[in-house]
């Protein structure tokens, strides 16, 4: 049996985006905390548009390599569901704040995923992004899909240049258990465009649909 495809819309920063997100069939919205970001945040906007989320959205924290009073700090201040974690942090960090965490893979460094998958052993998933290892997310570049992505007994979520031309592609040859976009969806940064947002989750739905046939 067929899985459907995840999707989690990253790079929120106002409620008119969160909204659009969630009433197309997202099923998770991103944060970012990381003031080199675009895409930055600050606690209490966030919190703004938590408040008036709908039930059973999965809001997600996105860290890099930030200390972890800064995490402590931001979780005091907004209701969060799950972490991520972008840079170079080993497992006892991402495990001591006692929240469900997922740890993304710099694919444009990282060969081994098996070896990933073992080094963050308490990791609710692997996300499988495009940078390199110490550099940002949200370029807007996949990595090499043409490299051998190793089977690991994690869910894995693909993110890293996703955009409604190509995420049909990618669930067709990855079958992911979900996928992240931010900058395929976006007008600028930090702002996203509602049509491409719709045509991003069409495009995966009708994938899942066609997959389930």
């Amino acid at each position: 049996m067929q899985h459907r495809t995840r999707i989690k819309i990253c790079g929120i920063t106002n409620i008119d985006d969160a909204m659009v997100c969630i009433d197309n069939g997202a099923d998770a919205l991103g944060f970012v905390f990381c003031k080199a970001s675009p895409r930055n945040i600050e606690p209490e906007q966030a919190q703004f548009i938590i408040e008036q989320l709908p039930p059973f959205v999965t809001t997600v924290a996105l860290f890099m390599d930030a200390g972890s009073d800064e995490v402590r700090q931001v979780l005091s201040r907004v209701q969060l569901m799950s972490l991520q974690f972008h840079g170079q942090e080993s497992e006892d960090f991402c495990q001591q704040f006692s929240m469900p965490y997922i740890k993304a893979v710099a694919m444009g460094s990282v060969q081994n995923l098996t070896e990933q998958a073992q080094k963050y052993a308490s990791t609710q998933a692997l996300l499988l992004d495009s940078n390199e290892l110490g550099k940002m997310g949200g370029s807007g570049k996949t990595f090499d899909w043409n490299r051998k992505i190793q089977q690991i007994d994690k869910p894995l979520v693909l993110a890293g240049g996703l955009s409604a031309d190509n995420v049909a592609q990618a669930i067709k040859k990855f079958r992911p258990y979900a996928v992240d976009v931010s900058s395929g969806v976006e007008k600028s940064k930090g702002i996203k465009d509602h049509q491409l947002v719709k045509q991003f989750i069409k495009q995966v739905l009708q994938t899942d649909n066609e997959k389930s046939n």
